[in-house]
């Protein structure tokens, strides 16, 4: 059984916080600089959320729970584990454009444009459509990686687009044939 000291405590607020943390990484086989590298932040700062030093803010805490892949209970507990006030589906903010789902099942969205960041740990692609409010894009998707599973990824796509086509296309419409056929006509 181990026993935390008053000075323990005060040095390590967030332990359970930091152990669980760690516990989600290594259970994904990634290092501090592959993590920090996916969500944007330093490594110092992981390692220093890790060890329970201290708490990442409400946005880091979401990408990380959204970067291990934390199912409702696990999210649940780490919010729990950082004090944090309100339930974590409750974190929806109005006025914030970026809103971070944890999603119970996978779903297609479709983007128009992509906007992709590197630093020395790793890649964060933003895949994002023009509705935004304003005429500004709006992010829909952020997906952060290693670089070697970024590179990874460009092989994937393009086996995928190289030697890949579809079974069938379903048969245009009436409308379609039209257009086709007014493009060619011309």
């Amino acid at each position: 059984m181990e026993f935390m000291s008053d000075e323990n405590t005060q040095q390590y607020p967030f332990r359970s916080l930091g152990k669980s943390l760690r516990v989600m990484r290594e259970k994904l086989r990634e290092t501090l600089a592959e993590v920090s590298g996916a969500v944007e932040i330093e490594i110092d700062a992981l390692s220093s959320f890790e060890q329970g030093a201290k708490r990442p803010s409400e946005d880091i805490l979401l990408l990380l729970i959204s970067h291990f892949g934390a199912k409702q209970v696990e999210a649940t507990k780490l919010w729990e584990l950082a004090e944090y006030e309100k339930p974590l589906h409750q974190q929806h903010d109005a006025s914030k454009s970026n809103v971070l789902a944890l999603p119970s099942e996978a779903r297609i969205s479709y983007t128009d444009l992509v906007h992709t960041t590197a630093n020395q740990y790793g890649v964060v692609i933003n895949f994002m459509q023009e509705a935004g409010p304003a005429g500004q894009p709006l992010i829909i998707s952020r997906v952060g990686m290693s670089k070697e599973h970024a590179r990874s990824l460009i092989e994937v796509l393009k086996v995928v687009l190289d030697g890949t086509t579809p079974k069938a296309l379903p048969a245009p419409t009436t409308k379609s044939k039209k257009k086709s056929q007014e493009k060619t006509d011309h």
